[in-house]
Parts: structure tokens; sequence; C-alpha cells
């Protein structure tokens, strides 16, 4: 006697549907645990603080150098590789193309030397030289004189004993009169060639040498401006300025970062709603983002009264980004490493009432 088919297959797959339901039911019904978060979220030191975020920064803050001078790089004092080092005050950093302002220093240099020594000549009138054929001039007007007054003399004379014609004295007369002028001129040239220089001319040419080496000296300005040199003493933060790159004086890019590294500061940006609740010397507290285990005490140094946009941003979902901010400076008591210029941490400020601390 054969059994039907339809009594095997049918109950065998209730079986198997009815433990499909029963592991589906199982499985949807445990609970996973969460995985622990990559770092411990940071919290609040203080029962009641505000909250913010600070960048890091030099204590002389960070200078952006730039070029007085547009042009081509042509010399850079120190690499890439310098970056982290210290450099002293006057230091060359790197130096644009100047071979144009020398050229022209050595044309001006050429004014410079003429006009010196057109002041030089007129100081040193009269020429010895020219001395002697001005005397020897008027020593020949003395003699013309001499002879003229002893013709004039003799046609006087004649005329008394009605020999000569009053023509003949008019003429002598007029040769006297001529040849006494002729000494008074000679005369009146030897004294002005032995006074020497008028004292405008004297006066003019020196203001023709100063204003001459005017010019050589701003000449030799704009050549040092060509070299771009440490503002202060410093560590090399960044350095993006290489050999044949063109250079400008236009605001924007930081050839060259520089800051003190001695010790570190804190700008930290107070959230416009926050700024009721900030006050000044109290405790503060910073920590690095992805290290909320270890917290950095810091110091209050001053705060800026100007509410400026707030600019930098913490990536927070619920962050605003219209909101202005006041920045409040402050120095890290104690570095112990870790901490780097241009990072961006939390921090937290002592807005309760019993922890002030002094300066």
């Amino acid at each position: 006697m054969s059994i039907p088919v339809t009594r095997i297959v049918l109950p065998t797959v209730a079986v198997m549907m009815l433990g499909f339901a029963v592991n589906h039911v199982a499985s949807e019904s445990r609970v996973e645990t969460e995985p622990p978060p990559p770092a411990t979220p940071p919290r609040a030191p203080f029962g009641l603080s505000v909250a913010a975020t600070g960048i890091v920064e030099a204590r002389s803050e960070n200078i952006a150098i730039g070029s007085a001078l547009p042009g081509i790089v042509a010399e850079v004092y120190v690499s890439s590789d310098r970056v982290g080092s210290r450099v002293a005050a006057g230091m060359p950093l790197f130096r644009v193309d100047d071979r144009h302002l020398k050229a022209q220093l050595a044309a001006h240099r050429a004014t410079l030397r003429a006009q010196q020594a057109q002041l030089a000549k007129l100081e040193a009138m009269p020429r010895r030289e020219e001395v002697p054929p001005i005397e020897a001039k008027v020593r020949a007007a003395e003699s013309d004189l001499v002879l003229t007054s002893d013709a004039l003399k003799r046609e006087l004379s004649l005329r008394n004993r009605q020999v000569n014609t009053e023509e003949n004295v008019v003429q002598r007369t007029t040769s006297r009169d001529g040849a006494l002028h002729r000494l008074e001129q000679a005369r009146a040239e030897l004294a002005l060639l032995r006074a020497g220089a008028w004292n405008a001319d004297i006066e003019v040419a020196r203001a023709n040498v100063a204003q001459a080496q005017s010019v050589v000296d701003q000449d030799l300005v704009e050549i040092d401006r060509a070299i771009v040199r440490a503002p202060v003493d410093g560590d090399l933060l960044k350095v993006d300025v290489r050999p044949g790159e063109a250079v400008s004086t236009a605001p924007g890019k930081a050839l060259v970062m520089l800051g003190d590294l001695k010790q570190l500061r804190i700008r930290v940006e107070i959230d416009e709603e926050d700024i009721p609740r900030f006050r000044a010397n109290r405790a503060a507290r910073a920590c690095s983002r992805g290290d909320a285990s270890q917290t950095r005490s810091l110091r209050f140094v001053r705060v800026e009264p100007y509410v400026v946009p707030k600019r930098s941003l913490a990536g927070e979902t619920t962050e605003r980004v219209d909101t202005r901010v006041l920045q409040v400076i402050y120095e890290f008591e104690d570095i112990r490493g870790g901490v780097h210029v241009g990072q961006q941490m939390d921090v937290y400020l002592d807005a309760s009432t019993e922890s002030q601390i002094s300066e």
C-alpha cells in the first residue's frame, strides 16, 4: 500500500517554514551592542562653562611675510628643509631680481660724481693759472693809460700856444678816457677772479649734489628692499617660495610664515550668544581634537574687543556660520609637546563664580 506524496511533502514544508519563522524572530529580537567611539568625546571640566573653539598660534602671532617689490625670485636663502628652525631678526630669507636697480644705481652714481666735481670746481676758484693773465691785462691797461694821458697833455700844451686844433684835443681826451675805462674793466675782472665763485652758484651746486645723493640713496634702499629679511626673531613655520617664481606685492599669499614658538598661544572664538557669560581671568582649559583625555591649562592674556565674523569652523551640523565671535587670547601654561601652530582645539572657559584665578 503506497503512501500519497502530498502526505509527506506538505508536513516537511510546514516544518521548514516553522523553522525559518523561529530563526527570523530570534535574529530580529537580538540586541546588538554598539561599538565604542573611536575617541572619548570631550567633557566640560567645570560645572558651568562656556564652550568655544581656538586656533593655536605663535606668541608673536603668525607673521605672513611677503615681498616689498614685485619681480622674479633670484635667490632663496632658507629652503623648505629649514622649516622649524630658528632665524634671527634681519636674517635674509629670499631676494627678488635687482639687476635693473643696480644698473640704475651705477648711472645715478655717475651723475653724483659729475655734480660733486662741479661743486669742487666752484669751491676751488680762482684757478691759480687764471690770475697772471688778468694781472698782465691790468698792467697793459695802466701803460695804455699813461701813454694816452701823456698824449693829451701834449695836445693841451699845443692848444694853449694856439698851434693845435680843438679836434686833436678831443681825440686825445677820448683816447685817454677809453684807456681809463679799459683799466677799470681789467681791475674789476681781476677782483672778480680773486673773489672766487659766487656764493649763490656754490649753493646751487651743493643742492644739485644733495639731489643726486638722494637719488643714489633711494636706489640703495630699493636694492635693500629687494632682499626680504626676517622682521623678528622666530621660527620658520612655512616656506612657499622658490627661485624663478614671480612674486607680487598683492596680499593673499604668504611666501614665508614666521612665528615665535618659545611660547604658544591660542586664539579662542566665543560665539556672540555666549559673550554675556564670559568672564576674563577665569580658569580655562583646552584639549586636542581626538584626545579629550589630556587637557591643558590656559592663562588669560587679553581680549580683542572688536567682534568679528566667525572664521574658525568646528564642522558640527548644528554650528552656525552666520554668527560673530569675540576673540580672546590665552597662553598655554605648559605645552609638553603635541600642540602645533594652526591646530584647532576645543576650549572650555569657567563661567562660574567660584574658580576665579589671578593673572
